[in-house]
């Protein structure tokens, strides 16, 4: 029985291989919102937002950084690409680490007060950059999982690559 229970628990279940998915889903559909809600207050004004804490090129990096989000984000959703585009995506998620959210210390979550409007939150710390660099990580690590574009280019490539073998083995005369 101990054997047993052992060997569930310290091999991978079945369902393990989908892992991924979610991780997929929330760091894409996360970097998407981003880049839309940069995208749709305008990127002027993201670009004052960067100037105003010293970025150079503030114009040229507001773009860069919505899409970066934007496609980054569907690329990780699709799981297209992911070790590629996960370089910038972590490029964007430091920089906002050390130039926006570290003086407000670890946690995402500053509660200042509970009013009649609600309740009134603080600026976040970086938590949740460091949350969105460890499924980057796990990602790319681990692979993206199952119902992903990279798992089709790589089924695509080992089967083009055995024809090619195939062709090659059968071209060869005897030695």
């Amino acid at each position: 029985m101990r054997h047993h229970i052992e060997t569930v628990f310290l091999s991978r279940l079945p369902i393990a291989h989908w892992a991924p998915l979610p991780l997929r889903l929330i760091v894409g559909c996360g970097f998407i919102e981003h880049g839309f809600a940069k995208l749709a207050r305008g990127p002027d004004a993201f670009a004052t937002i960067l100037h105003g804490i010293g970025v150079p090129a503030p114009h040229l990096m507001a773009w860069s950084t919505i899409l970066i989000e934007l496609l980054g984000g569907l690329a990780v959703l699709l799981g297209a690409f992911v070790a590629l585009v996960s370089i910038p995506m972590a490029a964007v998620l430091l920089v906002a680490v050390f130039t926006v959210h570290l003086p407000y210390g670890f946690s995402s979550i500053k509660l200042l007060a509970v009013t009649a409007a609600g309740a009134q939150f603080g600026p976040p710390g970086y938590e949740t950059d460091l949350l969105y660099l460890a499924c980057l990580a796990t990602l790319v690590i681990g692979g993206s999982g199952p119902l992903a574009i990279d798992g089709l280019i790589g089924k695509q490539m080992t089967t083009a690559s055995s024809s090619r073998r195939s062709v090659l083995s059968k071209e060869r005369p005897a030695r």
